[in-house]
């Protein structure tokens, strides 16, 4: 948020994949748990939201991806997901929250540009934009 750096934990778990009638199309179910931690951004010190709250989020929804099992575009996919979280901050601001992903799955390596927040449903809206890195594990 406001180029305001801080660390963030996702644990994802994707499920068995679907494909959407006759298309190159599939989709996944897939839920998050998250954690974003506070941090103190001084011209947000006294306001009805700050940013100190660490927040701790639950979503679920689809991943989609396009293509063949061999084709080389495969491993890119999207991910929308509704979300619950806890505390309030100016980047989310509300007790809900959307969840927009794009990024690569590879067997063992994730990685994903993950932007969280409530659609302007409800001021303020900065939002949080993040950078994943991930381990991918096979249960």
């Amino acid at each position: 948020m406001d180029c305001t750096s801080t660390p963030v934990v996702f644990v994802e778990s994707v499920f068995n994949e679907q494909r959407i009638g006759s298309s190159r199309f599939t989709w996944s179910p897939d839920v998050s748990l998250g954690w974003i931690d506070g941090r103190e951004v001084q011209r947000f010190r006294y306001g009805r939201y700050t940013t100190k709250d660490s927040i701790g989020l639950i979503a679920g929804g689809v991943r989609i991806h396009y293509g063949d099992a061999d084709d080389w575009y495969r491993p890119l996919f999207v991910s929308f997901q509704p979300a619950l979280h806890s505390g309030r901050t100016q980047a989310l601001s509300s007790a809900y929250e959307f969840v927009s992903t794009i990024g690569w799955q590879g067997q063992h390596f994730s990685f994903q540009i993950r932007h969280i927040s409530n659609g302007a449903l409800h001021k303020p809206n900065r939002g949080e934009t993040m950078a994943l890195v991930g381990i991918a594990l096979d249960l």
